[in-house]
């Protein structure tokens, strides 16, 4: 543990200390906002970095949640400081977050590196908010705390529990196979979302939060809290008691996150049976903390880690269910010996401390070692002459049947052709035909949207079909299930072969062996190469010019080049 350090070395100190005109000019606008010095002088200041908005339905409690955690820092002795930073609406933004989750990441390392504070409460719950977040707060290299927002409650349709974006995908399909009416859809549509907080199933959300709780970046039991629950209330005022304590200490996770941190995050992930988004998510925050994660990893942890959590989509049950049966601390402690159990956390405790003690309450839920779902993680990764730079797949979320699968090529050369064709009667499609959807891609779309779920066709669907294999380099929603190979790498925008798949092309899939290939010959793929051109750009100005500029491939984590990390911290501002 660090040395306790004394109130000239805090970073704030800096502000507000000297005898100088500057620090006057500090001292001045501090009081202006109705501070004296009995708030700043001799105590850590603490950023609470607030992405509420009133279109953002996952944190729309989050007024009250920063009033918590403010509480807890006034608690133990510091001074909070709420500052706004852009909210990634996951409903709402188009084309996708995905395109702006390396935006928030940037305003967020440069918004606490500019100001004089000593320590940062992250307050973040909708998919891409938390690994972007974490993302910058670990290039401005100073202790913080993430605090999750935690899952809304459960749906309800008559008798049937609903679960966010899972149900939404499956009443959708039968609506249109005429199977429910317009009205059932519309009751459906009312109940599905009854309350503040990120989606309740085991989608993006909450797959980085229960990474995040892993990685040592979030109190023990954290992540599953429901929104709701008062004691997502006790647990905010708590991590802003305990970040008083760590910016003394100095306790700062870019300097304690190592590759063995990331390793048991990984575990947590497939034991969940996490979202496919998880990969690149975290794929990007180890980047961030100078650490390399290859595709290969996740696949390595893949198959030695066993399923425990039944959670939709992959399962039956929600968020709230896995909470009362003991969350994630009873999940990680039935996996110790998967888990390097010495990293540090940001309590001051090992991960292994903090779920020494932890209980499974529901063994249906949370499955104990012996009885696992499965002997395997959620998600596994591909290669093949389709993907050189990999694939992945959710096998945890479909038909074994489609595990060994080949056939017939149908492509889709973007959303527009796929949306104007899905229902021609004519399509050449059958249930053993292999869906292809092109320039859905970091660059493509752009933004690698959640595309990846590709809608069936109509006469399928009313001819009793319910999945299909389909391929594509979009992402698909932690909330959804299928047959969907995803994130090929590299994407068909920049030249991968997923640019050279034709109609009638044989693809063939097979999880067990990790693999994905196309029945073209070496020969014939290098001349449809020679064919290829890149597609022209939409538009190529602002953000948007710097995003297709500087974002890398999924299988990098689609982080700006710019902003990975160098080994050269980047140097605190100076004060003139």
């Amino acid at each position: 543990m660090p040395t306790r350090r004394s109130p000239e070395e805090l970073r704030s100190y800096r502000w507000f200390g000297p005898n100088d005109l500057r620090s006057f000019g500090h001292r001045s606008r501090a009081r202006q906002l109705g501070l004296g010095p009995e708030d700043w002088q001799g105590k850590p200041v603490i950023a609470i970095l607030n992405t509420w908005s009133e279109i953002n339905p996952c944190h729309l409690h989050f007024k009250v949640l920063a009033e918590n955690v403010k509480k807890g820092v006034l608690q133990a002795g510091g001074m909070p400081i709420e500052i706004p930073v852009l909210s990634l609406s996951e409903n709402f933004m188009k084309p996708t977050t995905m395109l702006y989750r390396n935006l928030l990441a940037m305003e967020a390392e440069e918004v606490l590196r500019c100001h004089p504070v000593d320590g940062a409460v992250l307050l973040g719950a909708c998919d891409k908010t938390t690994p972007a977040l974490i993302m910058g707060a670990l290039s401005a290299d100073m202790p913080f705390i993430f605090v999750p927002g935690g899952p809304m409650l459960r749906g309800q349709w008559r008798d049937q529990t609903l679960g966010s974006g899972t149900d939404a995908w499956k009443y959708w399909a039968e609506l249109r196979a005429g199977n429910i009416t317009q009205d059932d859809w519309c009751e459906i549509e009312d109940g599905i979302a009854r309350s503040h907080g990120h989606c309740m199933t085991m989608g993006t959300a909450a797959t980085m939060t229960a990474i995040t709780e892993t990685l040592g970046l979030s109190l023990p039991g954290a992540s599953s809290i429901p929104a709701s629950d008062a004691r997502h209330w006790r647990m905010a005022a708590a991590s802003g008691r305990q970040i008083v304590e760590n910016a003394w200490n100095d306790l700062n996770p870019a300097k304690f996150l190592n590759k063995e941190a990331f390793h048991n995050a990984i575990v947590a992930d497939m034991a969940v049976g996490g979202s496919t988004n998880a990969i690149v998510h975290l794929i990007a925050m180890a980047g961030r903390a100078g650490i390399k994660l290859p595709l290969s990893d996740f696949d390595a942890v893949s198959r030695i880690t066993p399923r425990l959590a039944d959670l939709r989509p992959a399962g039956r049950f929600l968020m709230e269910d896995f909470y009362f049966a003991g969350g994630l601390p009873a999940l990680l402690n039935q996996l110790t010996d998967l888990l390097h159990t010495e990293c540090l956390t940001v309590n001051g405790k090992t991960l292994g401390e903090n779920v020494a003690d932890a209980v499974i309450h529901n063994t249906e839920v949370i499955r104990p070692r012996e009885q696992a779902l499965s002997p395997e993680g959620g998600t596994a990764v591909l290669t093949g002459n389709l993907c050189p730079d990999g694939a992945v797949i959710k096998h945890s979320a479909m038909e074994q049947r489609f595990w060994t699968h080949s056939g017939p090529a149908v492509v889709f050369k973007d959303y527009e052709d796929l949306a104007a064709r899905l229902d021609d009667p004519d399509l050449p499609i059958t249930a053993d035909s292999v869906m292809v959807l092109q320039s859905a891609g970091p660059v493509g779309a752009p933004g690698m949207p959640e595309w990846g779920m590709l809608p069936l066709p109509k006469k399928l669907l009313e001819a009793g079909v319910r999945d299909v294999l389909r391929l594509s380099d979009a992402r698909m929603s932690g909330t959804s299930y299928g047959a969907c190979i995803l994130h090929v790498a590299p994407e068909s925008a920049v030249g991968g072969p997923l640019a050279f798949v034709r109609d009638g092309d044989i693809i063939s899939l097979n999880v067990p062996e990790r693999t994905l290939t196309l029945g073209v010959s070496d020969e014939e793929l290098a001349a449809r190469r020679a064919e290829w051109q890149a597609p022209k750009r939409k538009v190529d100005r602002g953000y948007l010019h710097l995003f297709l500029n500087e974002v890398t491939q999924a299988n990098e984590g689609c982080d700006f080049r710019f902003l990975h990390h160098t080994g050269t911290p980047t140097p605190e501002p100076r004060i003139h």
